[in-house]
């Protein structure tokens, strides 16, 4: 979860990393910093062989300026890279955030540490260095510990964190949404773009897509009844959320904001009901606005490779349709086009409401302002001309 301009070292080719006898390894955990890429903090082995050679190895490092990386993120090919880091320089760009960086030393066996740098030494060889990046399944954090399991040999079971003793199964959403807590609005973005995919209970493995969470199950992971890791020594001290941004207030978060938006319309459905007439204007910016999102989910849900962008359910009051009132409500001749699209979407949107909580797909709370007000606008539309 770093970017390419901020780490500059990479490989040209394997540097041949092998197993001395006094070769250290450890898992570094870097705690979440400011950006939202950052949020779940980051993770990379560190292979000390002595003699100068410390490394960082890295993955999930991106290219943000490369081109069109936009358009290939949200399409779902994003193709990251590992890299080889010095560690003077990996470390004191942690340092330099005021990130909380922790190190786990790894027990292991001359022949696992032999097994787990021939493992690093492929993956950071030219040809296999880039590789299709999942942002839960397959990442900064998940790559590491895979490689772990693999060099063991034998079966790891993993320690238990705060999620284990939850009343309820825990999600990918779940843990987002407490990493997300102080970005609001990133979270409105996810639930809205991710669909039922993020949904499903995780077993206590999965937990580990989250780097300081794959640093929690790693204190207590054991193998063969022997402790994997040792206890973790602290090499950047700071608060573990020094980095990230405080609370958004209260009077800006989604939730407040969609409801502003529900009064708004409240007003004009009000006006409307008095003066018997629709403001064409409002229902043409609102469901144009919707229709706009619908653009993008149809994107996401039918060209994307993301696998966790369909199916999304939020397609039944979010999509294209939406368009129709913004373009056919000022034209008298399409007012059949409007009312039969108004029926139509009540219905839709009513039954899937009603519906949600058999849905296996968590909405955002701000969603719900959102679908009572394309349901008011819907019923109004359809009370002040169905008559006429």
């Amino acid at each position: 979860m770093r970017t390419l301009a901020f780490v500059i070292t990479l490989v040209a080719a394997a540097l041949g990393l092998s197993a001395q006898n006094d070769t250290v390894v450890s898992l570094v955990t870097c705690y979440p910093g400011s950006d939202v890429y950052e949020l779940e903090g980051h993770t990379a082995i560190r292979v000390d062989m002595g003699e100068g050679r410390d490394y960082a190895v890295s993955y999930g490092i991106f290219d943000f300026d490369a081109p069109n990386f936009i358009y290939r993120f949200v399409k779902g090919e994003t193709d990251y890279m590992v890299g080889l880091v010095p560690w003077d320089y990996f470390i004191s760009s942690y340092r330099r955030q005021h990130r909380r960086v922790e190190q786990q030393r790894l027990n292991l066996t001359p022949v696992q540490k032999k097994r787990l740098l021939a493992l690093l030494d492929e993956n950071l060889r030219p040809e296999n260095r880039v590789y299709r990046y999942n942002y839960v399944k397959d990442n900064c954090a998940t790559r590491p510990l895979a490689l772990i399991e693999r060099s063991l040999g034998d079966s790891l079971r993993l320690g238990y964190t705060q999620w284990d003793v939850w009343s309820y199964p825990v999600s990918f959403r779940d843990i987002m949404r407490h990493y997300h807590r102080n970005y609001p609005w990133y979270q409105f973005g996810i639930d809205l773009a991710l669909g039922s995919g993020i949904d499903y209970p995780l077993e206590s493995r999965e937990y580990a897509f989250a780097p300081t969470e794959l640093a929690v199950q790693m204190a207590g992971a054991r193998v063969g009844g022997a402790h994997l890791a040792e206890r973790s020594e602290v090499l950047v001290d700071f608060p573990a959320d020094a980095a990230v941004d405080g609370p958004t207030p209260w009077y800006l978060t989604p939730l407040c904001v969609c409801w502003a938006v529900f009064a708004v319309l409240l007003g004009f459905t009000i006006r409307d009901r008095r003066r018997h007439l629709v403001t064409r204007w409002v229902d043409a910016v609102y469901f144009g606005v919707l229709g706009m999102a619908g653009l993008l989910l149809t994107f996401l849900i039918f060209v994307s490779v993301h696998e966790a962008t369909s199916p999304n359910w939020l397609y039944l009051w979010i999509n294209p349709f939406c368009l129709v009132p913004t373009i056919f409500i000022w034209l008298k001749k399409c007012k059949k086009v409007v009312l039969w699209y108004q029926f139509i979407n009540f219905a839709v949107v009513f039954m899937g409401l009603a519906c949600w909580w058999w849905i296996p797909q968590s909405a955002n709370a701000a969603f719900l302002p959102l679908v009572l007000g394309d349901l008011m606008r819907s019923a109004s539309y359809i009370s002040l001309n169905s008559t006429k």
